[in-house]
């Protein structure tokens, strides 16, 4: 066996630090007994009067014990049924599976909510908000997830001790970085914040899937022995790895095998061995007993019938033997000792990980804050994106006299147009390329009971508010005065008003897009054919008048045929003369400019309280659509 080596940065015992990080940690014995789990097959809409299949069985009559100080690798080929045992011990994603079987804690039979108050979950992705530093990410962590009776030093002060304790000292103040945008911290140090951020509450009993995917040996060394100075501390680890290097591999305590859904072994690694050379398939000399185990129980194409009765003569072998048989009765009597108050305050405390409502609208209004002041693309592009545009749009419109001709009609009329779409696009796309990339954090944060949807969503909310108004005020600042709108200040400023709704607007329709796909790809590829029939009811590329009957209700959708009455009332309502210099039909004044167009200026109230309706509506959809995809992804 190799010699492990000990990074120095990872399970370092100096001043007391091991009784801070491991205090009041309670022993965790898991065990599941005779799990199985079926899935149903799909409906599909054409086999009527067609016989329906049966059941699937992914696991079959799984039973395995895990105890304290023990790091476990489930192990198999692909398709072993290693992330649906995972899913099944941590009652998540399970979907319609149907599932049979007995799980417990030390002897006390757990649902999901007192499985979730005793363990961590640390899954395979790893979702964070890259605009955060890693001491800031573990902050935010702490003050919503850890024991509302510690008190905020001591959360700062268990804070620095995980950070200590899994080697991210070097990187606390680091950002953790967004991929193509913002450079961050490393894979490694990426996969030991995850492990940080569930170690936080202390929890006795943690599953990890797959912690070293996408790490190079070096790291997934690191990673693990992380997890071995865990287990040596009374913690109980159960981990999901595909093929693991040796020295990873030495790192396990024990390994848990499964082949077609049915146990192969399940126990110490040298035991393994022996089992596997005892029943013909012994490992060679110098080769990583990982790979001999995973190649022994893969189900080779081509071979497939001799692979699969290879399997089942190991599979059977195995549940034929003592060790299985003893552990199954050690499961049945429940050998685990199991005190009163370990139920009472920890299985059943449901509160346990809550924070008050206050507490979550402050955490999560603070770091929604400092995503939006960090984020290079939340900021910084889109000031100098609105400047630059506004700028442009004002030489291209530009007009320094005030009186008018009837070619600056449609000069006007075009500029009026263009600031709508412009701010409507803006507002839209700034939110489709940052909201769905965080939908899938948010969705893991509320499965885990951080906080609620309308804690989140109001949050959101609060901090755009400000870019929702700066970015249309500057947009107009520049853009009105060069384009020869009608100057006067309360013009100026009932134009501005209207504006800032319009981007409002626009980007409550893009969070509603956002809320209901799953991906900015998606979103991006939606959202501007949704926009299309919106535009051009807008009143400018089809006259306010000529709307069709049977497409009605879609210019009363559209937020631009609202802006842009309430704009042009407002630019030509006061214009008492156009000058005429040709001897064909002119049009005199500002009134009559408003009446070619099919509007109306008595509609300008009614239009600002429909405008102000559908941002409410779009926010309420966008809302609901959001609460319901959260409900969706936790059953």
């Amino acid at each position: 066996m190799a010699v492990v080596k000990q990074d120095p940065e990872l399970g370092s015992k100096g001043g007391g630090l091991e009784k801070s990080v491991a205090e009041d940690l309670d022993p965790v014995t898991l065990t599941w007994k005779d799990v199985n789990v079926y899935a149903m097959p799909k409906k599909g809409c054409c086999n009527r009067g067609q016989k329906l299949e049966s059941p699937k069985q992914i696991l079959s009559n799984v039973s395995g014990m895990i105890k304290p100080g023990k790091l476990m690798a489930v192990m198999g080929a692909s398709g072993a049924g290693k992330s649906t045992m995972l899913n099944v011990l941590t009652f998540r994603n399970r979907g319609s599976l149907i599932i049979q079987g007995d799980i417990r804690i030390n002897g006390v039979v757990v649902d999901k909510t007192k499985i979730a108050n005793i363990s961590a979950y640390v899954q395979q992705d790893d979702l964070f908000i890259g605009s955060l530093t890693v001491r800031e990410h573990l902050t935010f962590r702490a003050l919503l997830r850890m024991d509302k009776r510690k008190s905020r030093e001591q959360r700062l002060q268990k804070v620095e001790d995980v950070i200590y304790e899994l080697g991210l000292k070097k990187c606390a103040d680091t950002v953790i970085g967004i991929p193509g945008r913002l450079r961050g911290i490393s894979g490694g140090e990426m996969k030991r914040l995850s492990f940080a951020s569930d170690l936080l509450t202390n929890p006795p009993l943690m599953f990890c899937d797959e912690a070293t995917s996408g790490l190079d040996s070096f790291m997934a060394y690191s990673v693990i022995q992380s997890l071995k100075a865990l287990v040596q501390k009374g913690r109980t680890i159960i981990c999901t790895i595909h093929q693991p290097p040796s020295e990873v591999f030495e790192l396990f305590d024990e390994v848990f095998l499964l082949a077609e859904g049915r146990v192969a072994f399940s126990g110490p690694i040298p035991d393994a061995l022996e089992f596997f050379k005892s029943n013909g398939h012994p490992s060679p000399v110098n080769y990583n007993p990982a790979d001999h185990f995973i190649l022994t129980l893969a189900i080779v194409p081509g071979k497939e019938k001799d692979c699969k009765a290879k399997v089942k003569d190991i599979c059977d072998v195995y549940e034929a033997s003592q060790p299985y048989l003893q552990m199954k009765e050690e499961i049945k009597t429940g050998s685990a000792q199991v005190s009163q108050s370990f139920v009472e305050n920890t299985l059943n405390n449901t509160s346990r990980y809550g924070a008050s409502l206050l507490q979550q609208v402050k955490s999560v209004f603070w770091r929604s804050w400092i995503t939006s002041i960090r984020d290079p693309l939340i900021v910084r592009i889109k000031f100098v994106q609105t400047i630059f545009f506004s700028v442009i749009l004002g030489l291209i419109y530009l007009k320094t006299d005030d009186e008018y001709s009837q070619e600056d009609i449609m000069n006007i009329n075009g500029a009026i147009f263009v600031i709508i779409t412009n701010l409507s696009f803006t507002n839209i796309f700034s939110v489709l390329n940052v909201f769905p990339l965080e939908i899938p954090i948010f969705l893991r944060e509320y499965g885990s009971g951080l906080y609620g949807v309308g804690v989140y969503y109001l949050s959101k909310t609060l901090v755009e508010i400000p870019f929702l108004i700066l970015i249309p005020v500057i947009f107009m600042s520049i853009l009105y005065w060069m384009s020869g709108l009608v100057h006067d200040a309360n013009s100026f400023l009932t134009a501005t008003g209207i504006a800032v709704l319009i981007g409002n607007t626009a980007a409550s329709f893009g969070y509603l897009v956002s809320a209901a796909v799953p991906s900015v790809t998606a979103a991006l590829a939606i959202a501007p054919a949704l926009m299309i029939p919106f535009l051009l009811f807008g009143g400018f590329f089809l006259n306010n008048g000529s709307t069709p009957d049977y497409l009605i209700w879609l210019k009363y959708l559209s937020w631009f045929s609202y802006g842009n009455e309430m704009l042009v009332v407002n630019q030509w309502e006061d214009v008492k003369n156009i000058n005429c210099t040709s001897s064909t039909q002119c049009i005199p004044d500002g009134n009559s400019v408003i009446k070619n167009l099919s509007f109306d200026k008595d509609n300008f109230y009614l239009d600002l309280g429909l405008l102000f309706a559908l941002f409410l509506g779009f926010r309420l959809i966008s809302f609901i659509t959001l609460y319901a995809r959260a409900r969706r992804s936790s059953s």
